[in-house]
C-alpha cells in the first residue's frame, strides 16, 4: 500500500510538534533524492490528488447550480444565490476543512464568493435599497447607479473572501479577495471621479503594481516555497500578471492595424525585460500573460512580408522553442541573472536552487 503525504500534511505535523523544522527539511530532502527531483518544484501548487477530486467537483457543481436554480425559480433570484452561499460554505466545512481536497476547495471558494457577489447585486437592485442608491448618485446617471451596485457587490465579495480565508485558509482565497477589493476600489474611483475612466490603463497598471507587491510580500515570507504561503503568492502573481502586462502593451498599441518592424522590436524588448523580472523572482506568470502580446505583432510582421499561411506557425515555433530552452535551463539562467544584480537586490530575491 502506497501512502502519499502532501506539504500541508508535513506543515501540520510541524505545527503540532510531531516533527521539528529540521526533521521536515531532512524528510523533504530525502524524498527528493530518492525521486531524483528538485526539493521544491519551481511553482508547485496542489491541484488534484486523484479522480475522486473531479468526482467531488462534479457533485458540488450540480448541487450548487441546482440549489440556485430552485431558489430563483420558486422565490426570487437572490434566494437562489443565498442558498448557493450557504451550501458552498457547508460543503467546504467537510471537503476543505476536514478532507483538505484541493480542487473541490477551489471550486467551493469560487462558488461561495461568486454567489455572495451575485446575491448582493440582486438585493441591491430591489426596493427600498435601489432608491437609496439612486439618491446617492447624480441624477440621470444610470451608468453610475449600476457601477455603484457592482462596486458594493464587489466589496461584499471581498468581505466574503476574508471570512472564508479566516475559516478555511484556501490559498486562492487571498487572490479572490484581492481581485474583489481591487474591483471595489476601482469602481468606487470611477463613480466618484467619472473622468478617471479615461485613464483606465493607468488605473489598471497601478492596481497591478499593488497586487504584485502583495505577491512579493507573500513570497518573501516563504523563500524556500515549502508552505501554503507560497501557494498564496502563486495565485497573487497570476492575478497581478494581466493587470501589469495588458496596460503596458495597450500603450504600445500591440493590436493596432499598422504593426511594423519597430513595433515588433519594441515588443521583443519589453518581453525581454518581463522575462528578466520573471527569472529574477522565479515566477513565470508574467511571461505567460505577455505571450499573446508578442505572438500577435510578430505574426503581423511576417504577414506584411508575404508569409501569410505560415506566419503564426513560424512565430509559434520560434517563440515556443525559445521558451522550451528557457524552461530546460531555467535555474542556470536564473543563477546568471541573479549574480549580475547588486547585493541589495539579491538579498530580496528567492534563493538560487541547486538542481
Amino acid at each position: 500500500m502506497t501512502t502519499m503525504y502532501t506539504d500541508d500534511d508535513i506543515e501540520s505535523a510541524v505545527q503540532t510538534g510531531i516533527l521539528t523544522d529540521d526533521n521536515a527539511v531532512a524528510f523533504r530532502e530525502h524524498v527528493s533524492e530518492r525521486r531524483g527531483a528538485p526539493i521544491v518544484d519551481d511553482e508547485h501548487f496542489r491541484f488534484i490528488t486523484g479522480f475522486n477530486d473531479i468526482f467531488v467537483v462534479i457533485a458540488c457543481l450540480l448541487s450548487l447550480v441546482s440549489l440556485a436554480w430552485i431558489g430563483a425559480d420558486t422565490v426570487d433570484g437572490w434566494v437562489g444565490g443565498l442558498l448557493c452561499v450557504v451550501a458552498a460554505w457547508g460543503l467546504a466545512e467537510f471537503f476543505t476543512r476536514k478532507r483538505r481536497m484541493a480542487l473541490p476547495s477551489i471550486v467551493l471558494l469560487v462558488g461561495f464568493v461568486g454567489a455572495v457577489v451575485a446575491t448582493a447585486g440582486m438585493l441591491l437592485n430591489t426596493e427600498p435599497l435601489m432608491s437609496h442608491i439612486v439618491a446617492m448618485t447624480p441624477e440621470n446617471q444610470s451608468a453610475d447607479v449600476h457601477d455603484f451596485i457592482f462596486c458594493l457587490s464587489a466589496g461584499a465579495g471581498a468581505i466574503a473572501a476574508l471570512l472564508h480565508w479566516l475559516r478555511f485558509k484556501v490559498p486562492i482565497t487571498v487572490a479572490a479577495g484581492t481581485a474583489a477589493a481591487v474591483t471595489f476600489i476601482v469602481l468606487l474611483l470611477f463613480v466618484a471621479v467619472p473622468e478617471a475612466t479615461l485613464w483606465m490603463n493607468t488605473v489598471m497598471f497601478c492596481a497591478g503594481i499593488a497586487v504584485f507587491a502583495l505577491a512579493l510580500r507573500w513570497d518573501a515570507s516563504d523563500p524556500s516555497r515549502r508552505t501554503r504561503r507560497s501557494d498564496v503568492a502563486f495565485w497573487l502573481h497570476l492575478l497581478a500578471a494581466p493587470l501589469l502586462v495588458h496596460p503596458i502593451f495597450s500603450y504600445l498599441d500591440v493590436f493596432g492595424l499598422h504593426a511594423g518592424p519597430w513595433q515588433a522590436i519594441v515588443m521583443i524588448a519589453v518581453y525581454a525585460i518581463i522575462a528578466l523580472i520573471s527569472i529574477s523572482i522565479d515566477r513565470r506568470a508574467l511571461m505567460a500573460s505577455a505571450l499573446i502580446y508578442v505572438l500577435y505583432p510578430l505574426n503581423e510582421l511576417l504577414n506584411m512580408y508575404g508569409i501569410v499561411s505560415l506566419g503564426f506557425a513560424l512565430t509559434g515555433a520560434i517563440v515556443g522553442s525559445g521558451l522550451l530552452l528557457l524552461s530546460a535551463f531555467w535555474h542556470e539562467c536564473r543563477r546568471r541573472v541573479v549574480e549580475l544584480q547588486p547585493n541589495s537586490v539579491r538579498v530580496l530575491l528567492p534563493p538560487i536552487r541547486n538542481v
